[in-house]
């Protein structure tokens, strides 16, 4: 969705000291910088790195520096990148890629066939401890290794097929990193700073401040950007400078104050505030929504009976509505609607909201007696259940906690909410000691499902393990054939809305709002902004 409002001029354009103070204009180009405000709190604890990190602002960042192999356009096809060209075996085991010969990276190095392995190996070494990257490779499903057969020829290698590689190797979180920092700097990588975060994209990262701000320059030699992309050469925009605002409501002062000429991560209470003049882009996420995670292997929720009452329990339309202003939809299964090929609209409408039917199934459940607080119990046991949620929290997913926790306690049912900071988190997280838990998690190939419901997988929350969910998640990725594809990715959808262990609750959007003065912005298709190409003109 895009909405569009008039404002005074919001210019970014440094010019010349002189014209300021209103003397003729300088001849020759005019110096162009931009702001962008991002929510960042995370950023400075050891996930400046895609290839290790699993969190959307690491891909965001990365992507300024970080080069990929083949670029994802609007209609979900792949265009050549640092690849040329590419072939898939027929036997779909083997992707072999044409590299580029003329592109080095910014400290000097060239990008050729060893880089890409260079790169490859890093992402599925042991001690790179990447989750997200290496699954998107395909390692521990079906990624063999990555060879080289000549300086600009590369191959990698599959054991089964594996049909999500492509789009994986469109992100920056299998991004290319110069070869040189891979040897000298790998231990660095998590913590980023100028002469480690270096790649070969249309930016050099040149000053970061953690908490406060990161710093690009142009990469005045830049010229293989994506074919299709509009912009070539150089980056218009000179400096680019990324301000690290956790809050939301200073996001968005920043932006109509003209402190900053883009900011993300705008939330819905806040889009009144950004005038005329501003444009504010509403990117709906695709993968898995903003859900919560129910551990069947904890607490109550080992009985299916229980797990089914809590995901009816609370009226989940009313909650949306009213939180989120009509923003962001109600969700219906653990994918979004714009996960490409895989969305089983069926369910929509399947499990409203029932207090009377979740009551029904607790005292089924043997949960039918009550204490002083209204709670229910059985023997002499409490019902409930304890939820814990990373920092920082939004306001709104706050104001959303506390109407499940009062629609709940309506029918009997304890919902404990804990906030943690992220290092006590993880303490937890762990050894998977709660009842639950919550997050979204964005991703263009509904193979995201692998990572939260395969037995074993990094994000699987719910402890699921189940040999049948697992074959299908396994013959999902081990085919190109798209209708069989979405069909297997059904029967998963249709899984959880028979098991309860993952309950949807909204489908989130990437709102950003810039002002109409920047020119050429484009989006990635999760909706994240990208600079190569942008510039700043004045209406």
């Amino acid at each position: 969705m895009l909405t569009s409002r008039r404002l005074g001029a919001a210019v970014s354009v440094i010019a010349a000291s002189a014209l300021l103070a209103g003397c003729a204009a300088p001849s020759g180009p005019v110096e162009q910088s931009l702001t962008f405000a991002i929510e960042g709190a995370n950023l400075s604890a050891g996930h400046m790195d895609p290839h290790s990190s699993q969190l959307d602002v690491s891909a965001l960042v990365g992507r300024n520096v970080l080069d990929s192999l083949v670029a994802q356009d609007t209609d979900g096809s792949f265009v050549p990148w640092l690849a040329t060209s590419w072939e898939i075996s027929d036997d779909q085991l083997h992707y072999t890629f044409q590299l580029r010969d003329d592109v080095t990276f910014t400290d000097g190095e060239p990008f050729n066939a060893e880089a890409v392995k260079a790169n490859f190996d890093h992402i599925t070494a042991e001690e790179t401890a990447s989750a997200h990257a290496a699954s998107m490779l395909g390692a521990g499903a079906a990624y063999v290794d990555t060879t080289v057969d000549d300086e600009y020829t590369v191959s990698v290698n599959f054991s089964t097929p594996y049909a999500p590689f492509l789009q994986a190797a469109s992100t920056s979180l299998l991004g290319f990193y110069s070869p040189k920092v891979l040897t000298e700097s790998a231990d660095k990588l998590k913590t980023g700073g100028p002469d480690v975060t270096v790649g070969s994209g249309p930016f050099i990262l040149t000053e970061y401040v953690p908490d406060q701000e990161l710093v690009y320059t142009a990469n005045p030699d830049y010229n293989w950007g994506p074919e299709n992309a509009e912009h070539t050469g150089a980056s218009d925009i000179e400096d680019l400078t990324i301000r690290i605002l956790p809050e939301t409501s200073v996001r968005t002062g920043a932006l109509t104050s003209d402190e900053v000429d883009i900011a993300t991560n705008l939330t819905p209470n806040t889009i009144d505030q950004v005038g005329d003049g501003f444009t504010v882009k509403s990117a709906e996420y695709p993968g898995i929504p903003y859900s919560i995670h129910v551990n069947e292997s904890y607490g109550v929720f080992k009985d299916p009976l229980v797990r089914e009452a809590f995901s009816i329990g609370f009226d989940i339309d009313s909650a949306v509505d009213s939180i989120f202003f009509g923003q962001f939809q109600r969700a219906w299964s653990v994918l979004g609607p714009t996960t490409p090929n895989s969305y089983d609209k069926s369910l929509e409408g399947s499990w409203p909201y029932d207090a009377k039917k979740a009551g029904e199934l607790l005292d089924q459940a043997g949960w039918t007696e009550r204490d002083s607080e209204g709670y229910r119990t059985k023997d002499g046991k409490r019902l409930s259940a304890r939820w814990i949620a990373y920092t920082p929290i939004p306001d709104d997913r706050a104001a959303l906690a506390d109407v499940i926790q009062s629609d709940l306690k309506d029918i009997g049912f304890e919902i404990k909410r804990e906030a943690l900071e992220p290092a006590a988190y993880n303490e937890q997280y762990g050894p998977r000691t709660y009842d639950l838990t919550d997050w979204s998690f964005a991703n263009v190939d509904a193979d995201g499902l692998r990572s939260h419901f395969h037995t074993g997988g990094f994000q699987n929350a719910s402890t699921v393990s189940d040999p049948e969910l697992d074959q299908l998640l396994d013959d999902a990725v081990a085919t190109s054939d798209e209708s069989v594809r979405t069909g297997l990715y059904e029967q998963v959808q249709q899984w959880n809305a028979k098991e309860h262990l993952m309950v949807p609750i909204y489908v989130p959007s990437l709102l950003t709002g810039y002002s109409d003065t920047v020119k050429g912005l484009t989006f990635d298709l999760y909706g994240r902004p990208l600079f190569y190409g942008a510039s700043i003109g004045a209406e």
